[in-house]
């Protein structure tokens, strides 16, 4: 029997059981949507995190105050030293030749109002270099000032924040209330600057010195750095806690963050996320295959008699096994197939309403679908295909 007889063999004994096959290709397209769902869902996510991180800006090291490490205790506690990071501290720190830019961020709430609209909104405090270290993009006017003028009163809006507090006209040369002082707006941020739950957008920028005024507080939130390339990143590291060390008595009491330290242990974790619950979804098509090896099963009993007779006419064993497992594997590509397509449907559907999240199935997702279908399909119509090409001729004739 030629491979194209074989083959319309298989497809006619499927559409003289219409219902059946139809019930076994939905529950196998079920089982692959849902696999190529969840890891689609994980790998968006993963690749979410790691833009967000890559957003923060280029060979990026942060400096939090303080040095995380476990103390004792039942349970451990956080121990972290008391001492803040100063704006002396962060010029130091471009005496570094590995250090390209820095700048301190200084974090805080205030009230900010216009003319009789108010709003609440969070303040940065920070100084020119920000806008390089976090590419962030001016819509209209300039960023904040740098030497002499760093500590004059005047700031930069988000966008959202210029909409709400300025909405009839342009801001710049506008004066701003935040709490009790005033500052000059001078420029307003381009839309789209989200980065790890922060919108920029919601933000008031302030110097980093009018800032810590505002607030009275004399340290500062943070301390962001960009090295000269990636390369410098580690002799950044080593620079920032000799460097603050010789500045706080000896004691290296800040914890530096690298932006690739924590792109990489983000998405590791997610990733590993990401095989686990699709392999928990895998599950689903074994399920699949199991069903495929029951009626097949059945299959081979209700069709003694074609068995007999195809061997009857000259066919050996070797045929049998192949018309039988040939109809387990469309049944698993028909299935994986109408899976594939709804799967790749469905994240583009759902990209609709979580705009975050890339649509479009990953091409190792859907290979790996189909690999395990196919396989299942396989592995389960197996037994089922010698059961019958073990059939006698005689007696499956006789229908004994």
């Amino acid at each position: 029997m030629r491979f194209g007889d074989k083959l319309g063999f298989c497809a006619r004994s499927l559409l003289s059981q219409r219902t059946r096959t139809l019930l076994i290709v939905l529950a196998m397209a079920i089982a692959t949507a849902g696999v190529t769902m969840l890891t689609w869902l994980g790998d968006s996510a993963r690749r979410y995190v790691t833009g967000q991180f890559s957003a923060l800006g280029t060979n990026l090291v942060i400096v939090l105050p303080g040095r995380s490490e476990t103390t004792g205790g039942a349970p451990p506690l956080l121990g972290e030293t008391s001492r803040d990071l100063t704006l002396d501290d962060a010029e130091a720190l471009l005496r570094s030749p590995a250090v390209r830019r820095v700048s301190p961020v200084v974090v805080g709430n205030a009230l900010a109002s216009v003319d009789g609209l108010s709003r609440e909104t969070t303040v940065l405090g920070a100084n020119a270099d920000l806008l390089a270290v976090r590419h962030l993009e001016l819509a209209m006017g300039r960023f904040l000032p740098s030497g002499a003028e760093a500590a004059a009163p005047v700031c930069v809006l988000g966008a959202t924040v210029r909409d709400q507090l300025f909405p009839d006209r342009v801001p710049l040369g506008e004066f701003l209330r935040l709490g009790d002082r005033r500052y000059r707006v001078i420029g307003v941020l381009a839309t789209g600057g989200t980065s790890l739950g922060t919108d920029l957008d919601e933000v008031v920028l302030l110097p980093a010195v009018a800032a810590q005024a505002l607030f009275d507080s004399p340290g500062v939130f943070r301390i962001l750095i960009e090295a000269v390339d990636r390369d410098a990143v580690p002799r950044v590291v080593s620079d920032v806690e000799q460097t603050i060390a010789a500045r706080h008595e000896g004691e290296r009491d800040v914890t530096v963050i690298t932006q690739d330290a924590l792109s990489s242990t983000f998405d590791g974790i997610l990733g590993a996320l990401t095989m686990a619950v699709g392999g928990i979804a895998a599950i689903s098509l074994i399920v699949a295959g199991i069903l495929i090896m029951n009626v097949m099963v059945v299959a081979v009993t209700q069709r003694r008699a074609e068995v007999g007779l195809l061997k009857a006419l000259g066919a050996d064993a070797a045929t049998i096994r192949a018309v039988f497992l040939g109809e387990a594997l469309l049944l698993s590509a028909l299935g994986c197939g109408a899976g594939l397509l709804c799967g790749q449907g469905a994240s583009h559907l759902v990209h609709r309403f979580v705009p975050v999240l890339e649509p479009g199935v990953p091409a190792w997702s859907m290979g790996a679908a189909a690999v395990v279908a196919v396989g299942c399909g396989l592995l389960f119509g197996t037994a089922p295909a010698r059961r019958a090409a073990r059939l006698d001729p005689v007696e499956a004739l006789s229908r004994r």
